[in-house]
């Protein structure tokens, strides 16, 4: 499943922890419950719903690293603080290494992926005349985009989608089925691409599934 930055930002407290980085959607609550009361876990907690790629080598997917000017040793960058799983500077005694993989390698805290652009869409109703503006992923088919429209219409999969009187491929992305994403464009022209949003109709099929 793909999520908006929006999406993920939602998730920001210790009892509901999202982050996302190398393209992933990642949920950490579990992580924060598990540790909870251990400062080690601040770095993260501070970044609760944002986007932590800067923290890692994109080639290696692990912390990023630099050479420690005391030591002289190469030991992860971790300019926010020490955070879980990383080991301390020095040797100690009471530090545990038996976790296995540390969180950031841990692939059961995935939840999807993150969208690498989205756009806002306006669905109008042509049955009952309601309109909607949905953000969504420019990664997702058509009938991922009417599982985000079912919370304004629980039988959205009743209507045919329309784009200017044609019918819409729902196993394509906008992209795929020609609807161009022109938000650049209104961009480089100092335009508000909210007044020029091109609509998306549905047309209802009787059928009521």
């Amino acid at each position: 499943r793909y999520f908006t930055p929006r999406e993920v930002a939602a998730h920001n407290t210790p009892a509901d922890c999202w982050v996302s980085y190398l393209g992933k959607v990642y949920d950490l609550t579990p992580l924060c419950k598990e540790h909870a009361g251990n400062v080690l876990l601040k770095p993260i907690l501070t970044n609760a719903g944002r986007d932590i790629s800067h923290w890692f080598d994109p080639e290696s997917k692990d912390l990023k690293t630099h050479v420690d000017s005391v030591s002289g040793c190469t030991v992860p960058y971790t300019p926010m603080g020490r955070v879980l799983h990383v080991p301390p500077p020095f040797p100690r005694s009471d530090w545990a290494n038996n976790f296995g993989k540390p969180w950031w390698r841990n692939e059961r805290y995935c939840v999807g992926i993150l969208s690498s652009k989205t756009r806002r869409i306006r669905v109008i109703n042509t049955l009952t005349l309601q309109e909607q503006v949905v953000e969504v992923c420019t990664e997702e088919t058509m009938s991922e985009i009417l599982q985000r429209y079912l919370p304004y219409n629980s039988h959205a999969g009743s209507y045919t989608w329309k784009f200017f009187g044609r019918n819409l491929d729902m196993d394509k992305t906008l992209g795929g089925n020609e609807v161009a994403d022109e938000s650049e464009g209104f961009f480089d022209l100092r335009m508000d691409e909210d007044e020029f949003m091109q609509p998306i109709c549905l047309y209802f099929n009787d059928d009521l599934t």
